[in-house]
């Protein structure tokens, strides 16, 4: 049977080729884009998280980019029901809704219909845990949160002090993991999932080589000009792997052979923690290696589902 409401989603580890493939993918579909990247939220933070291109965006209508200052924090809550209207609103115009994107908590919310746990009011407990990480660091407030909750500390960057702390403040109020506190309610749409896959060594080299060519597209003069119009290092878009570094570097805290190697150790260590929610948003999906013309295969197994066919597809060649 034909998908009535279908929403294609474009899994895949970081640097692994998605925005290239959704691209493709929604220009041959008429197909619309929703950015599931947390990073791509924020305006003027276009080198560090590749963000795509302004003539992209011209060919391809996308969604969900460029909507925040990086002072301004985004819930999952707020981006669910975001991304929602997006989806909802694409359909209704009669075209293909791709959701794209490296954020597994952004993808999961709306694949897997998360809704949010509760919230205090009181801002006393999230004080106390910002106390704990200015006083001890961000690794004993992440070491708090796996003793209590293994799951969420394995899904969530010990750097992302905002999310740990949230972490530890549901189990704070109800006594119980967060993970496991996650009520889920399966969105309305018939999803057919694409999970682009490459060996972990190969993801590594290409991490390597983008960061190069973000050095050399201006990126340290990106963070530049971010710190002059008053983000921070405690800025919530500066907990995207790069930005506080090459930061540091400015303020001279860090040589920038340091800051750039501990920038390519915290990629690496993004793609293993993304395996962790790409295994199981990943379930039944249509696998293609990522090399050569991988469009191709993508493209087959969505128009075969379209079409209410199985949408089975061969890994690419090499």
């Amino acid at each position: 049977m034909k998908p009535s409401k279908p929403l294609v989603a474009i899994l895949g580890p970081t640097a692994v080729g998605k925005t290239n493939l959704s691209l493709e993918l929604a220009s041959r579909l008429d197909g619309e884009i929703v950015s599931a990247d947390s990073r791509l939220l924020y305006r003027g933070m276009d080198i560090g998280t590749d963000k795509p291109s302004l003539a992209a965006r011209a060919r391809v209508p996308h969604h969900l980019i460029d909507v925040a200052d990086p002072q301004e924090a985004w819930s999952m809550a707020r981006f669910r029901q975001a991304a929602l209207q997006a989806i909802d609103g694409i359909q209704a115009r009669g075209r293909l809704p791709f959701l794209v994107g490296g954020t597994g908590q952004y993808m999961a919310a709306v694949l897997e219909g998360w809704n949010p746990p509760p919230r205090s009011d009181s801002k006393a407990f999230r004080e106390r845990m910002q106390d704990l990480a200015r006083r001890q660091g961000i690794q004993a407030l992440h070491a708090r949160l796996a003793e209590v909750d293994p799951e969420s500390a394995d899904e969530i960057d010990p750097r992302n002090i905002r999310r740990v702390i949230r972490a530890l403040e549901v189990h704070q109020l109800t006594g119980q993991p967060a993970s496991r506190l996650r009520k889920r309610k399966p969105p309305p749409y018939e999803v057919l999932r694409i999970l682009l896959e490459l060996p972990r060594q190969e993801l590594y080299a290409r991490i390597d080589r983008r960061i190069e060519a973000m050095m050399a597209a201006g990126w340290l003069d990106e963070v530049r000009r971010l710190l002059a119009r008053g983000a921070s290092a405690d800025s919530p878009a500066f907990s995207a792997i790069g930005y506080r570094q090459l930061a540091e570097h400015l303020r001279g805290e860090r040589s920038l052979d340091d800051a750039l190697a501990e920038i390519r150790k915290l990629s690496r260590q993004l793609v293993r923690r993304q395996s962790n929610w790409l295994r199981r948003l990943g379930e039944g999906a249509v696998r293609i290696e990522a090399r050569g013309d991988f469009v191709e295969p993508a493209g087959r197994a969505i128009r075969a589902w379209l079409e209410g066919k199985p949408p089975q597809a061969p890994s690419a060649s090499t």
